[in-house]
């Protein structure tokens, strides 16, 4: 066998060694007893940081050289929607980290090892913002405030995106001619945070604002995101630019929240009557019939975007590389999931009455976190234009997918 060869085997080998929806299912207890305080206190609370290090899970998508699981997206689908049924906060947390974690594909080996490899509790998250890295003998002077680093408050390191200038100020260009950008990574200690997430949804999160002004990062610390130029790693998971596996991660996010909501509900209408019903709401025909077509719309929205991501990891191994038509694919099951699941928890919060008000039950942190996923980037409506757009010959909008 080749060296690439081995190096794939020893993966799958990791991978295979321990199954992570075994891991969710050990730490359930923990993350749903702990679910209410991650939403009261706008991060996730140390029992449950220590239950996701202790079950591997910010190391999924990791490259199994530094300890990682190296998993597939096949898979990775399942333990997120798995996570989110229990809090979504916490699996959008994972989402984020694994999605972050992808970049040690890219970088120096020996700078991948010092981050993940010789520390097991190693977490990367950014956000984006404006930022602006002045070339600096073997680095960049970095200035920039970014927002919106979910897990941002229990990471090791965060990383700042920037646009790279030269020392008078003007854009440096890549190759191909565009403006050079680079994720320049700095220990989590030596960042200012800024608590700034007050918002309706997704609490536990803590995706907070952090700063830096005039801080020298080293070319080495530094990554283009996705750049194959740039990828080091031979394993197939990394021809899937991050953006890709975030929009798995959160998709399954939204899938998992609505299963939860749709479960809640019912264990509700078996006993429910409605003030001044003659009916619980189990008798009541609409009822009946909503109950049925939010089964039917979940069910199919899973049903597409399991199907896609797993025919397309399918052809990814038997073909070795991954095609813009599949990352469109990926983009529209993903946008098309996170709506469907949506319309889901809205009819059953609906259906639910005065209960699904109350901040004791099931229903209501869950309807504040699924609103949330979709008024996030991957969840987007403008998405299904990028697609129809990409159907009808324009050209692809890499950005977004």
């Amino acid at each position: 066998m080749t060296e690439t060869s081995n190096e794939q085997a020893a993966s799958q080998d990791a991978v295979e060694a321990a199954d992570p929806r075994d891991a969710v299912a050990s730490i359930a207890a923990v993350v749903e007893s702990h679910a209410e305080e991650a939403d009261r206190t706008r991060r996730l609370p140390p029992a449950i940081v220590d239950a996701l290090h202790g079950a591997g899970l910010y190391r999924l998508l990791l490259p199994a050289r530094f300890c990682g699981a190296e998993l597939s997206p096949v898979i990775y689908l399942q333990v997120m929607e798995q996570l989110a049924s229990l809090d979504a906060s916490t699996a959008w947390c994972i989402g984020q980290a694994n999605g972050c974690a992808m970049s040690a594909a890219y970088l120096d080996p020996d700078v991948a090892d010092r981050i993940w490899g010789q520390d097991p509790r190693a977490v990367l998250a950014w956000g984006p913002g404006p930022a602006t890295a002045v070339v600096d003998g073997d680095g960049y002077r970095l200035t920039g405030k970014w927002s919106f680093a979910s897990g941002g408050n229990h990471a090791s390191w965060l990383g700042g995106h920037a646009p790279i200038v030269d020392a008078d100020g003007n854009a440096v260009l890549t190759g191909s001619g565009r403006r050079a950008e680079r994720t320049m990574l700095m220990p989590a200690s030596e960042v200012e945070m800024t608590d700034t997430w007050d918002v309706i949804g997704l609490r536990g999160t803590g995706s907070d604002s952090f700063s830096v002004d005039d801080r020298f990062v080293s070319h080495a610390f530094s990554v283009s995101r996705d750049d194959p130029a740039e990828r080091r790693n031979p394993g197939l998971l990394y021809l899937f630019p991050a953006m890709s596996l975030y929009a798995i991660a959160f998709s399954a996010t939204a899938l998992g929240i609505a299963r939860a909501m749709f479960d809640e509900f019912l264990d509700l209408v078996g006993d429910k009557r409605p003030r001044l019903a003659k009916q619980v709401l189990r008798d009541n025909h609409i009822t009946q019939a909503e109950t049925a077509e939010s089964f039917a719309r979940l069910s199919a929205a899973r049903a597409y975007l399991s199907n896609e991501v797993e025919e397309i990891w399918h052809d990814v191994n038997r073909n070795g590389s991954l095609t813009v038509e599949q990352r469109m694919r990926i983009r529209l099951a993903a946008t098309y999931a996170i709506h469907q699941a949506k319309a889901v928890a809205d009819t059953v919060y609906d259906a639910a009455g005065a209960t699904a008000i109350f901040a004791d039950n099931g229903f209501e942190r869950r309807f504040r976190d699924i609103h949330t996923v979709a008024q996030q980037l991957q969840g987007r409506k403008g998405h299904f234009q990028t697609v129809g757009a990409y159907m009808f010959g324009q050209k692809a909008d890499m950005a977004v997918i």
